[in-house]
């Protein structure tokens, strides 16, 4: 052994000088390996060819140390590399983390800041009525506003300026007595500062999408937190759920802005009875109720809904505090005629102007409703634009409620129940009208039956409803039931004033009844009959059979 360590170049040195021979064991082992592979090549046991590398010493395996001889050096290093894989995540997912928490808290503040923006003013409903105004051109524009009602746009000038608060607002009339047009007035007053407005829709996602436009409000459609592994707030959410959510933004947005500015905000619903009369349409019109109680009880937002139909203010009465009900009319007589008289001046220079027997004719017939004033004030010939006017009213009812007679076939009978229940009513008000008599002093007035009445007359309850929505009778907010407009009182008159037409009514009634009672009707039939007498009892309706007995013909009938 000790002549082979002498052998090794860098061992017979250290004999040589004397030195101690200790060597640690796993250099000694490493050093005898590799000259054993240098002598094996050297005595022609086989070397490596040209261009190739023999062995290394540190190519040689090591062999397996024991666990008790492995150096605490390489546990450190094990251990140290754990430790920096494990910060290493950790960092990563703090930033992850840091930077999902702060876009969160960025775009709820962002949300807030475009909210705010909506409100502030230049409304887009007032951009977009100013697109089509140009030079007055009917005689709802101009400087003068001697048309308006001066009660009713006090009132509206004090809900959206801020003054009228503490309740939330239900206007209700009919189509063309310029609801709409006493709103967009009021708000040119104050620039649509703290104003916004849209326009209802039966479909809820429309509704959904146009309440976000006049709030600038998103419904998190632009949240990218699914990047930072953050679940977005709109997944598997209805309308009625985004509807919901605009309404806390919107709360906490007047909540900062009371404290600034120190009056409400003003949300305008225009159109609220295109909103169905379903269980959609009823919880949209509930979730809108109660927030609109809840922000009126604390002075944060007012509430101001427009509608044409009944059945809204119906359904908002029976859970409303502190809701205010604003019934618009057609123009009083007065007003009417000024305006009338006004425009055809200010237009019609070089004409001759109306004599006060041709625009109190006009009025007569048209009543005072701002849709029809607006047309004859335009035409050159008045009357014939009022007998256009009398048609196309006239035109929508037939064509809606037209009775078949006694002809009509049983597959029709819905409809006609339906046509001939609306006659009824129209023959009612006819009657109503004649028996008044003609008020000179107030010829605007139409006649009108309670609501309770109206349904006993036409022996359907359901109807009525139907026959608002269409614009052939209106229901005012003191429920009572009258004819849609002037025009269309003209028409009920002309249409029952027709040689027949009570007779047609009664065959049409004639065949619905009959019709209903072949429905009602069960026919038995009897084959093979044997002489004498039958008896045939029971009542199928209460559960009991029938029973069929059979008596001679000498016997007596029992």
């Amino acid at each position: 052994m000790s002549t082979l360590l002498r052998s090794i170049p860098f061992v017979r040195a250290s004999y040589k000088i004397g030195k101690p021979h200790t060597i640690p064991a796993v250099q000694l082992q490493r050093t005898l390996l590799a000259f054993q592979n240098d002598r094996r090549y050297v005595n022609g046991f086989g070397g490596p060819s040209p261009g190739q590398i023999g062995p290394q010493a540190d190519d040689v395996e090591e062999p397996p140390i024991a666990e008790k001889d492995r150096p605490r050096s390489q546990w450190s290093a094990t251990l140290f590399k754990m430790f920096e894989s494990a910060a290493a995540t950790f960092a990563s997912l703090l930033i992850l983390g840091l930077a999902g928490y702060t876009y969160h808290k960025y775009y709820k503040y962002l949300i807030l800041k475009k909210m705010a923006k909506a409100f502030e003013p230049g409304d887009p409903v007032l951009e977009l009525a100013a697109l089509g105004k140009g030079p007055p051109n009917n005689i709802l524009q101009g400087d003068d506003q001697h048309w308006i009602r001066h009660a009713e746009q006090a009132k509206i000038d004090g809900i959206i300026n801020g003054t009228d608060r503490g309740h939330y607002h239900l206007l209700i009339g009919e189509k063309g007595t310029g609801k709409s047009s006493m709103l967009l007035h009021a708000m040119r007053k104050v620039d649509g500062e703290g104003i916004s407005m849209f326009e209802a829709h039966a479909d809820l996602e429309i509704f959904r999408i146009r309440l976000g436009k006049a709030l600038d409000y998103e419904f998190h459609e632009d949240y990218i937190g699914s990047l930072f592994s953050i679940k977005g707030p709109r997944e598997g959410n209805t309308a009625l759920l985004d509807i919901e959510r605009a309404f806390n933004k919107l709360e906490k947005l007047a909540l900062i802005r009371r404290k600034k500015v120190g009056r409400p905000l003003v949300l305008i619903v225009n159109s609220t009875h295109l909103l169905r009369d379903d269980d959609d349409g009823r919880d949209l019109l509930e979730l809108i109720q109660q927030r609109a109680e809840q922000w009126a009880a604390s002075n944060l937002v007012t509430v101001v809904l427009n509608s044409d139909d009944y059945w809204v203010y119906e359904r908002l009465k029976q859970y409303s505090t502190r809701m205010e009900v604003l019934p618009v009319l057609d123009l009083p007589r007065e007003q009417a005629i000024s305006a009338l008289m006004q425009f055809r001046k200010r237009h019609y220079k070089d004409e001759e102007q109306p004599s006060s027997e041709l625009l109190g004719e006009v009025y007569s017939r048209l009543g005072g409703r701002l849709t029809f004033l607006n047309r004859v004030a335009k035409s050159p010939d008045m009357l014939r634009t009022c007998e256009e006017i009398c048609q196309v009213e006239k035109t929508w009812f037939l064509n809606n409620c037209w009775i078949l007679g006694d002809g009509c076939d049983d597959d029709v009978m819905d409809q006609q129940k339906y046509a001939a229940a609306a006659m009824v009513l129209a023959k009612a008000l006819v009657d109503q009208e004649k028996e008044a008599g003609s008020n000179s002093d107030k010829p605007y007035l139409l006649p009108q039956i309670p609501l309770h009445n109206a349904r006993e007359i036409m022996t359907r309850a359901d109807f009525i409803k139907s026959y608002d929505h269409i614009n052939v009778f209106t229901i005012d907010a003191q429920a009572m039931v009258r004819a849609d407009s002037v025009p269309m009182q003209r028409a009920f008159r002309q249409i029952c004033s027709e040689p027949g037409f009570e007779a047609h009514l009664e065959a049409t009634l004639d065949r619905i009844s009959a019709i209903e009672s072949l429905g009602r009707t069960r026919e038995v039939v009897a084959k093979d009959l044997i002489a004498g007498k039958y008896k045939i009892s029971g009542r199928p309706d209460r559960g009991e059979g029938i029973t069929v007995e059979v008596y001679p013909t000498g016997e007596a009938n029992r």
